[in-house]
Formats: structure tokens, C-alpha cells, sequence
């Protein structure tokens, strides 16, 4: 070999390695191609946000206005976003647990999901804003119907998406187990909830923001405790627009936030997962 070819080798070599090492010192997260493009999408949007409420102070409030409301009624603010949290965490985790045991019958007893599917979808095409006068009626004017609200709109996403990752089995393996004369409880426990794990973190990113929606509609339609960041949404009424987009934006960042947590969360139960999963209906 000529020693040209011989440098050539080497240098090649060397690009290679180079390549393959991790980079070292500034994080992935703080690089500009991370949070460049998010930045200055926020920044369009808030700009055309002033323009429109400049010359529409009657349509949107100006964002000087929206931070002035959050900063002067903060104390406000602060305990509605706390009742709205407590609906959410209350409300979505009835839901979240009571769709998921659900689906677990129901992959198991497919008699259970013939009878009781048809009753299921009935009551989640039932527009929620009809149920939840009922709901007070039958439960009073405390929390109890909002958090039967909240859990009705998280139940039937969390309801598709755990049973689909329940019957997504790999059939070797499920051969081996029952050749193995394992039982029911021991497929489950070592197959099937392992396997279903990334369906149900697929059905939680569906049904979280939209706990965060079920509560806010349930503030607002259903009557009694006038408490929480949806009620504080109707102060549009009373002309209040900088109340009722500061409610706005708590509850998005409600939202944000919950999905954050989710993120960390998967990351750390679904460690051998590569990717997520979307949900089959």
C-alpha cells in the first residue's frame, strides 16, 4: 500500500471517529436549532397578536394588558388555577384508571366488550355540554359533577388506546407462555401490560389536554361552585377580555405542563421503548 493510500486511510479513519464520538459542551437542548424556530413563531404570533388587538381593542387585549391582569390578581388567578388543577388530577386519573381496568376485562372476556361497547360509544358521542346538567342534578352543586366531566372525556381515549395495546401481543411469545401452561394472570403481568405500555402513554398524551378541556367546559356549564380558570373564561360577558384571556393562556400552560411531566415520565417506565406509539381504533 503507497503511503498517499496509507493517508488517505487514516484520515478517513479519523472523520469516522470523530463523527461517532458525542459531542461535548454545549447540550442539545440549548442549541439554536432546538429552540430557534420555536422562538421566533412565538415571536411572529405575539406580533400580529398586538397589531390585531391595536386595532381591535374590542376583539383581543393587548398582551401588556393580559401580563398586568396576571401580575395585579395574581392571588385570584392562583386559587382557580388550583381548583382547576384539582379537577383535572382528580377527575382524569377516575378516568384514566377506570378506562384502562375496562379494557383489561375486555381483553380478556371479548363476551364483556360486545356487551358493553355499544353502551360506551353511546355515552361518549353524547355531547357533554347536555350531560353535565343532568350530572348536577343527580350529584349536586359541589365538585362531584365536574369531576365526573373531566373523567367522561379522558375515559374513552384511554379506553381505545389500552385495549389496543392489550390485544397488540406478540403471538410467538403468547404461544410460548401457553405452551408453558402459564395463566391468565401470568401473561398479563409478563406480556401483555409490558407490551401495552406504549399504546397507553400514546392514549394519556390524547386524554390529558383534554382533561384540561373537560375541565374548563364542566366550570362553565355545569352550575353551583362558581370556582376554577373556566368560570373566570365567561368574564368575557362582562367585558373583562384581559381576565379571560389570562384564564386562557393558565390553562394552556396547564396543559403544557402536564405533558412535560408525561414526557419525563415515559422516558423513564418506556426506557427500552424507541419511539411512540399511535393509537389504534
Amino acid at each position: 500500500m503507497s503511503e498517499l493510500t496509507m493517508r488517505d486511510t487514516t484520515a478517513t479513519l479519523a472523520t469516522a471517529r470523530l463523527k461517532a464520538q458525542p459531542r461535548r459542551g454545549i447540550p442539545p437542548w440549548l442549541r439554536w436549532g432546538s429552540w430557534g424556530p420555536t422562538l421566533i413563531t412565538f415571536v411572529i404570533a405575539a406580533l400580529l397578536w398586538q397589531v390585531v388587538a391595536w386595532t381591535n381593542p374590542y376583539v383581543l387585549p393587548t398582551l401588556e394588558a393580559i401580563g398586568t391582569s396576571l401580575v395585579d390578581d395574581a392571588g385570584m388567578y392562583w386559587s382557580n388555577f388550583l381548583v382547576t388543577l384539582l379537577e383535572v388530577v382528580v377527575g382524569a386519573s377516575a378516568g384514566i384508571l377506570a378506562g384502562f381496568l375496562l379494557a383489561v376485562i375486555m381483553a380478556e372476556f371479548q363476551i364483556i366488550e360486545r356487551a358493553v361497547m355499544p353502551l360506551v360509544i353511546i355515552v361518549m358521542v353524547t355531547p357533554i355540554v347536555a350531560i353535565a346538567p343532568a350530572l348536577v342534578v343527580a350529584f349536586g352543586f359541589g365538585m362531584v359533577p365536574k369531576f365526573i366531566v373531566t373523567g367522561l372525556v379522558v375515559f374513552f381515549p384511554m379506553l381505545v388506546s389500552s385495549l389496543a395495546g392489550l390485544r397488540d401481543v406478540d403471538q410467538k411469545a403468547l404461544d410460548v407462555f401457553k405452551t408453558l401452561h402459564a395463566s391468565r394472570w401470568e401473561i398479563f403481568r409478563e406480556l401483555r401490560f409490558p407490551g401495552s405500555m406504549p399504546y397507553v402513554f400514546a392514549g394519556l398524551r390524547i386524554a390529558l389536554p383534554l382533561a384540561v378541556v373537560g375541565a374548563a367546559v364542566a366550570e362553565f356549564v355545569a352550575a353551583g361552585q362558581q370556582a376554577g380558570l373556566g368560570s373566570l373564561t365567561t368574564s368575557a360577558a362582562q367585558a373583562n377580555l384581559p381576565v379571560t384571556w389570562a384564564s386562557i393562556a393558565l390553562l394552556c400552560l396547564l396543559g403544557v405542563l402536564l405533558i412535560i411531566v408525561l414526557a419525563l415520565v415515559r422516558k423513564r417506565v418506556l426506557w427500552w421503548s424507541d419511539g411512540e406509539v399511535t393509537a389504534k381504533g
